[in-house]
């Protein structure tokens, strides 16, 4: 069996996405690329039935290389990011409920609060809407796609680009909870942006000082 280790990371990863709200029965997926290859959720699969071996295998031209399901119906989304994001490891998309609620409205998310300054380091944007099945919501989020990895996708849900699992997942995560609180503070009157230099000084800041080293 192929990167059966990594398998074992995107079965978690998924658990991880079930267990956060962000996705539901067999909505949205995980993917990873090794090398030239790329690891993907199988379709349709329940996440309380999804076993690391039914992780499928895929070419970066799309070509099944091991696994005996199909594929993620947004197979063609993620190969098409990865063919053109160098540093691009980890895509994760999700429905989840405040992200697609901003995604519904067509309005990116603005920066309200410093926790979203700190991880993202600007307003989520959106894409213009596109089909699923496709390379079209691919080509259609890298039009908008900027320093955060991170993009709504026009009344479908949310796409999150990492350099690694955990780095999509920590994104999938914190996204889903600055829309509810921006959605709520918006909802309660009309909050302010963060200015521009103070959203870059706070994004700075947490890239050379939170954590451990």
């Amino acid at each position: 069996m192929l990167y059966e280790n990594e398998k074992r990371i995107l079965q978690e990863a998924h658990l991880m996405l079930e267990r956060y709200n962000l996705a539901a029965y067999t909505s949205g997926n995980v993917s990873l690329r090794v090398d030239q290859h790329v690891i993907i959720k199988p379709s349709g699969i329940p996440y309380s039935k999804l076993m690391y071996e039914d992780m499928v295998v895929v070419g970066l031209n799309g070509e099944v290389v091991e696994g005996n399901k199909a594929p993620s119906v947004d197979t063609a989304t993620h190969l098409h990011l990865f063919n053109h994001l160098d540093w691009a490891r980890s895509i994760i998309h999700t429905h989840s409920t405040f992200a697609t609620v901003w995604a519904i409205m067509e309005k990116p998310i603005p920066v309200l609060c410093t926790a979203h300054a700190d991880v993202f380091g600007e307003e989520i944007p959106i894409a213009e809407y596109a089909p699923v099945g496709s390379e079209a919501i691919g080509k259609s989020a890298l039009k908008a796609l900027r320093k955060s990895g991170t993009v709504l996708l026009s009344k479908h849900g949310v796409l999150i680009i990492g350099t690694s699992v955990d780095d999509s997942l920590k994104k999938a995560i914190f996204l889903e909870e600055v829309a509810r609180v921006s959605y709520f503070s918006s909802a309660w009157g009309n909050p302010t942006s963060l200015s521009n230099s103070e959203v870059q000084r706070l994004f700075d800041q947490y890239k050379s000082k939170y954590g451990q080293r």
